[in-house]
């Protein structure tokens, strides 16, 4: 199966920036579908299409996943290692958007084929800039595969 190049899958726990993220990446106006999930095994369930993710229509996988790595459970580090050990799912780029600035949050990152790492501004404005810049970016002028499978 293939990708929906326009979609978004945001995994992030906090609504609060869950919602500025996915207002922030509508405004932009590039992506015509965002999935929100709170956590790194739901996320992985629905990159999977496991349980109530099993219909792959309704549920396409994303042409771009944003990651927190503050996550409830399973951490977004683990995610992204399960991720990129996936001969499929590994083709998806995947940025890390996250409060942290720890080096050694951005090295694991880099370490287990983060496309990128980003840390999410404190204003509002400057984060809609960020998130703009990345929707453009990987939405618009970059070239993904046309088939994840």
């Amino acid at each position: 199966m293939g990708f929906e190049p326009a979609s978004i899958l945001l995994v992030e726990d906090e609504e609060a920036h869950a919602r500025l993220t996915e207002r922030a990446i509508r405004k932009a106006g590039n992506a015509n579908h965002i999935v929100v999930l709170p956590d790194g095994e739901q996320a992985l369930d629905y990159l999977h299409h496991r349980g109530k993710f099993s219909d792959q229509s309704t549920y396409p996988r994303p042409g771009l996943i944003l990651l927190d790595i503050k996550l409830p459970g399973m951490d977004g580090i683990e995610v992204l290692k399960e991720i990129k050990a996936d001969p499929v799912l590994r083709k998806i780029p995947v940025i890390m958007l996250t409060t942290s600035e720890n080096e050694q949050d951005i090295a694991a990152s880099y370490c287990h084929y983060a496309n990128s790492y980003l840390t999410k501004p404190v204003g509002f404005k400057e984060f809609e800039e960020k998130v703009r810049q990345i929707d453009f970016y990987w939405l618009l002028v970059n070239e993904p595969p046309t088939r994840v499978d």
